[in-house]
């Protein structure tokens, strides 16, 4: 009996064993980038170019799921269009975005190897912000000024080219009346890394 047992043990734990990957990698990544802002569409007529911040966690484990999985917080000046205050009662326009982000990349095979490795990226996922709009009226206009703020949600997607440690990554952002793009810089360190 106990030599039957044995054998079920060991077939069972043959059967549903991992075998070990030595391409396999996991670990997480903490990133800090720095970015240009550009609104698009009805963004544009009042505002122009922007600068943001952002921090992200990724993790991976392409074992189990053979892309990145990652949140990003982050935050994004922009400044008011000179165009709208010609034309308006507008002295000061300007718009602050959070965001917050959560999405996947995926690395493809790298495009250059010799003295640093080149790999092109894409990413997309879910976007939530907080906006704060400042509305700053010209004396005499008879308008108060007063501050807007809101919720969106919306959706992000971005190519871009990784040096793993350092990516450069533009991006499309979408939230309704506030869509704009983005070139981003980051740099990524490892928080820990099994291989």
């Amino acid at each position: 009996m106990k030599k039957i047992i044995l054998i079920i043990l060991i077939c069972s734990a043959s059967l549903f064993s991992q075998q070990y990957d030595p391409g396999g990698a996991r670990g997480g990544f903490l990133s800090a980038g720095i970015e240009t802002d550009l609104p698009v569409g009805l963004f544009s007529d009042s505002h122009n170019f922007g600068i943001g911040f952002d921090f992200s966690f990724s993790y991976t484990d392409n074992l189990v799921f053979p892309l990145f999985v990652y949140f990003r917080t982050g935050y994004h000046h922009f400044a008011g269009n000179k165009d709208l205050y010609a034309s308006s009662d507008y002295s000061t326009v300007s718009s602050d975005l959070i965001t917050f982000k959560a999405g996947v990349r995926h690395y493809f095979k790298p495009v250059m190897e010799n003295i640093v490795i080149v790999m092109p990226v894409v990413e997309g996922g879910i976007s939530f912000a907080y906006l704060e709009k400042l509305h700053q009226f010209k004396s005499g206009s008879g308008r108060a000024d007063f501050f807007e703020d809101n919720t969106k949600a919306g959706l992000h997607v971005g190519a871009g080219l990784s040096m793993f440690l350092l990516d450069i990554t533009g991006y499309y952002n979408y939230f309704e009346k506030n869509q704009y793009l983005s070139f981003n810089m980051k740099i990524t360190v490892p928080i820990y890394v099994i291989f």
